[in-house]
């Protein structure tokens, strides 16, 4: 074993020094013969590995498997690895053009392959002709490069079958027939960066499908994407995060499915020029959709200032809808009754009353040092009442005329006079608020009984204050003298009054408790 190894490094040396010139490497190999040994050490060497290739040959070429040990004693050097003996890992004979057509002529090499080889680089050669068919019988490979050649016609497919473990594999750039890869299910293993520019045609269907995407899929997929966003932002944009959306701005489509396409279920009142609706946003506010048939020019800059109304005793205007269809004022919805409705219904106490003025005079006093230029609506019938008791004015409109406090002090007067007597100007009287007024002034100070609500049941203290109340109501409307009361004046005396109502309730419920329930007398209403 020691001689043979000697022989394989002394022709290996000389193969090395003689590698330029093929012939004579041909007629080296040629004229050698194994030594004496050589039978018995291949014989030992098949018994420690069986697995060695030239073992399982019969019958067993002797001379083959010397001129194969010799050559790849020679690629250890060519691969310059210092293990090469060892361990024969990697045949590395890239960029090498003069010396790699000789060693792919050796087919005996080939055929008793060692089996330590995992890896083959012959990249980069200009090598021409056929496909290498010899190079498929080191099957136990993993690595197989052969790209940048001049290799044609057509690839071994079943050939390939046999590299189990082959992992990486490049035939790119060469001129390889064009033929489908992808019939055979060994290379779908592989990518197409292992056949570009080679002539073959992996997963020409996949190509194919890949195409049509790109041409059609693609921009259809675009579109898709597009519209959606599209639709996000115009149509439905309280689809998007918060962040997003446009302040106060609402859609038609959004008050559709917030009123279920505008159905008469969620219709609360219609007129000539308006239609209340009812409805729920996406997030679960519910709200009050006002839909007006006929716009004026300036409707969406008034409602950016509406949207900036902050009070506890004015209604939310949350936004409006501008759109070709459809115009509209959205704000939050109150569960309550009008005032109106209030007054004639549940026959409200003195004090709840009073409660209800105070917070009407609240919210009169910020409109009129905060936004004097906003107009509101001050009447019974348009004023809601929440659940606490907190009175809401809920329309309003932008002028252009400066809002005096005196037109709305002759309101809060009529308001006033309503909420004590609960009479309707407009339709118990044929001069509406005018001969209403004068009704009023007809019974006062003698007759009150006559005009005052007498469900509220009032006792004398109490009458006394309501009609402070109907006096206070009186001076409000009494345009002919121009001394009008302040809003603070009024805001001061009706706080006054209501706490005065408050000490009062609670005294006489003591008494009543005290003395069996006769501790008060009320005023008898004929």
């Amino acid at each position: 074993m020691a001689s043979v190894s000697a022989t394989l490094h002394f022709i290996a040396f000389a193969l090395l020094v003689s590698s330029s010139l093929s012939a004579t490497v041909v007629e080296d190999l040629n004229n050698l013969h194994p030594p004496p040994d050589f039978n018995s050490t291949i014989m030992n060497n098949c018994l420690h590995n069986p697995s060695l290739r030239y073992c399982n040959s019969s019958p067993m070429d002797l001379n083959e498997i010397f001129k194969s040990t010799i050559v790849a004693s020679h690629l250890c050097n060519e691969s310059k690895n210092p293990n090469c003996i060892e361990s024969f890992p990697k045949i590395d004979l890239r960029n090498r053009p003069k010396i790699t057509p000789l060693y792919l002529s050796f087919n005996f090499f080939w055929k008793y392959c060692p089996i330590s080889i995992i890896s083959i680089d012959l990249s980069n050669n200009s090598l021409k002709g056929s496909f290498p068919n010899d190079v498929l019988l080191c099957t136990q490979i993993q690595a197989l490069d052969l790209s940048y050649n001049q290799l044609s016609g057509d690839i071994p497919v079943e050939g390939f079958s046999s590299l189990a473990n082959l992992t990486l594999l490049n035939l790119s750039y060469n001129h390889f027939s064009n033929m489908k890869v992808s019939d055979s299910k060994f290379f779908e293993r592989f990518n197409s960066s292992s056949f570009l520019h080679s002539g073959l045609l992996p997963w020409h269907q996949n190509y194919t499908v890949k195409a049509v995407f790109l041409l059609v899929c693609f921009p259809i997929f675009v579109i898709v994407i597009v519209s959606s966003l599209v639709w996000l932002c115009f149509v439905r944009p309280d689809y998007l995060p918060t962040m997003l959306r446009r302040n106060h701005k609402f859609t038609t489509w959004m008050l559709k499915a917030a009123t279920n396409g505008f159905s008469k279920k969620n219709l609360v009142n219609k007129s000539e020029g308006v239609a209340i609706y009812k409805g729920t946003l996406r997030d679960g506010t519910r709200v009050k959709i006002e839909i007006y048939r006929e716009i004026y020019y300036e409707f969406v800059e008034e409602c950016k200032i509406l949207v900036q109304l902050r009070h506890r005793n004015l209604v939310r205007v949350l936004g409006w809808c501008n759109s070709r269809r459809t115009k509209a004022i959205v704000t939050e919805w109150e569960d309550g009754e009008t005032i109106e409705s209030w007054l004639s219904g549940s026959a409200p106490p003195w004090k709840h009353r009073l409660k209800v003025l105070i917070g009407v005079v609240e919210g009169m006093c910020f409109m009129e040092e905060e936004w004097p230029e906003v107009d509101y609506d001050l009447k019974t019938s348009s004023v809601f009442l929440s659940h606490r008791l907190e009175p809401l004015i809920a329309r309003f409109k932008i002028t252009d005329e400066c809002c005096t406090s005196t037109k709305y002090i002759y309101k809060f007067g009529i308001f006033l006079l309503e909420t004590i007597s609960n009479r309707r100007p407009l339709e118990e009287f044929e001069q509406g608020e005018a001969g209403f007024i004068e009704y009023i002034r007809m019974h006062y100070p003698g007759n009150l009984q006559a005009v005052i609500d007498e469900r509220m049941k009032l006792t004398e203290n109490l009458f006394d204050q309501a009609k402070q109340g109907i006096g206070l109501g009186l001076m409000c409307t009494d345009q002919t003298t121009g001394k009008l009361p302040s809003l603070f004046q009024i805001s001061s005396m009706i706080t006054r009054v209501y706490k005065s109502c408050l000490a009062l309730t609670s005294e006489n419920h003591k008494r009543s408790h005290g003395d069996g329930g006769q501790g008060h007398k009320r005023v008898q209403f004929k």
